[in-house]
């Protein structure tokens, strides 16, 4: 996996004045925890272009004032109205101790499925994994060339050494199902519709207060 390297500067008021401050001057409020102490910083919105703008996931290399701490994202906050990023939490990266995270899937191939006229369902693009940070994978790669109508690939077919999935075994990655088809059924002419049947029920009932028809 990567490694990408983040500046910051450390910070002596953690208020949300001081929180305000620095966003407005184009900085982001972060966190970093999971080793001996908690540390609050903050670092430049744009350093994090290679951390979050991407479908990659990677570790990060934190520096403050030549301090270097080697970390992971393990949460970002938004603004509600413009999404612009708000604050960062970074958990450190500790040997020999296992840490969890997020990691993108990529499928290969075009199902057989799909070749036969089937949809395919990609419905986790992103799985929930954990272990050693060396044995983490930069991406879970799924060959789907295999796969028929009604079958799909589940958490539970998942098999990575050192590496724990988190997620129920049940969970569907990528599934082919049957595409729907509409059927439209031609209109019968061998019964009357009700809406032709009714001008001539009308037509044989005597209208109120009419004299019967004479008896032959």
């Amino acid at each position: 996996m990567k490694t990408v390297t983040l500046s910051g500067s450390p910070r002596t008021n953690v208020g949300k004045v001081d929180a305000t401050h620095l966003r407005n001057n184009g900085k982001v409020p972060c966190v970093l925890y999971g080793g001996k102490e908690q540390t609050h910083f903050s670092a430049d919105e744009r350093d994090f272009k290679n951390i979050i703008y991407t479908p990659e996931v990677c570790f990060v290399e934190i520096d403050l004032g030549g301090k270097k701490t080697k970390a992971i994202l393990q949460e970002a906050q938004y603004h509600k109205i413009n999404d612009k990023l708000i604050h960062a939490d970074f958990l450190e990266i500790v040997e020999g101790k296992p840490v969890t995270m997020q990691v993108p899937v990529k499928l290969h191939g075009q199902s057989e499925g799909v070749k036969a006229g089937g949809k395919l369902n990609f419905k986790h693009r992103m799985v929930k994994v954990r272990g050693l940070a060396d044995k983490l994978p930069d991406q879970i790669d799924i060959n789907i060339e295999k796969i028929q109508v009604g079958k799909g690939v589940s958490i539970g077919d998942l098999k990575m050494e050192g590496v724990e999935f988190l997620q129920a075994k049940n969970v569907s990655i990528v599934s082919v199902n049957m595409a729907r088809t509409v059927v439209e059924e031609a209109p019968t002419t061998a019964a009357a519709t009700p809406a032709a049947a009714a001008p001539a029920a009308a037509a044989a009932k005597p209208a109120a207060g009419a004299p019967a028809a004479a008896k032959k």
